[in-house]
């Protein structure tokens, strides 16, 4: 099977930096580019009709001119494009099954600052069979290295449950960091639970320095087998108080991506399997930001 990373385009600045996110990472793993744009009115039923008889051959000349500017930047890259007459969240779901990874482009929602994904980013991530990564447009904290206020060399976070971590969250984590030269930061974030007495909730009576070294010993282990697959990797092990999407968010400036998991028995009424943690840090990460699905 040939090895591809697919991206979706629709002419906005986020998806054209996904686009070109995209071909540097097909051109680390030695893999085909595919891009696709994707829009109901594009299906074969509506090209003869309007207003689809105008929109296919514009989207075929933006995927063309995508493409172009992806081979003058990377000459050996092989890239294809497609266009499909679907959903753009449905379309590249089910074109992602066959690819090593998804990356498509972030918008802020109902104009809140700082905000990462759009609706398709979302719903793709929660539904997709393979890493999707979601890539802002702004470049504050692109795939080519740490921000200005960031750590001192290239690094990849990766948010870690120290008592039910995923191998395949971490897995990928430790591959990339391979694969780009990086370091691994693995943040285990944790909380104090409240207890009920009868004036209420109350902060429970913990020794916090006890209960830290507590998670940091669950963090260590869990870290154990993804740290002997690859020896070769540093890694940064770090336990913080507060949560843990407050701990990844804080860790992702200036990382060159932020890696999280999503079970895929997560279910919703609606279709959106994204957990609290994983939704919280694709939204506010401020680095690129890889959802792996996992069991």
């Amino acid at each position: 099977m040939t090895r591809a990373v697919l991206t979706g385009i629709d002419g906005s600045p986020q998806s054209e930096a996904a686009v070109r996110w995209a071909a540097e990472e097909a051109v680390r793993r030695g893999a085909v580019l595919r891009i696709l744009h994707a829009w109901p009115w594009l299906s074969a039923a509506n090209v003869e009709g309007l207003p689809a008889g105008g929109l296919r051959p514009a989207a075929l000349r933006a995927l063309a001119d995508a493409a172009e500017e992806i081979r003058r930047a990377h000459p050996g890259l092989s890239v294809e494009t497609a266009v499909v007459g679907d959903d753009p969240a449905d379309a590249l779901a089910a074109a992602g099954e066959d690819q090593e990874l998804i990356v498509l482009g972030s918008r802020g929602l109902g104009g809140f600052s700082g905000l990462l994904a759009g609706s398709v980013g979302l719903a793709v991530a929660a539904r997709a069979t393979v890493p999707v990564v979601l890539v802002r447009a702004d470049g504050t904290a692109g795939p080519g290295g740490p921000g200005a206020d960031g750590p001192d060399r290239r690094e990849i976070v990766v948010g870690v449950d120290g008592h039910h971590a995923a191998d395949a969250v971490l897995d990928f984590a430790f591959t990339e960091a391979a694969r780009r030269g990086a370091r691994v930061r693995a943040v285990h974030g944790w909380d104090l639970v409240p207890v009920w007495t009868a004036p209420g909730w109350v902060p429970p009576q913990v020794d916090l320095a006890v209960q830290d070294g507590s998670e940091q010993a669950a963090l260590a282990k869990a870290l154990t087998a993804a740290r002997a697959a690859h020896p070769n990797v540093e890694v940064i092990a770090e336990t913080r108080i507060g949560g843990a999407a407050n701990a990844v968010v804080a860790a992702s400036a200036g990382a060159e991506l932020v890696v999280v998991g999503r079970r895929d028995r997560l279910h919703h009424p609606l279709g959106i399997r994204l957990g609290p943690v994983t939704h919280a840090v694709i939204h506010h990460s401020a680095a690129p930001a890889v959802v792996v699905p996992h069991d």
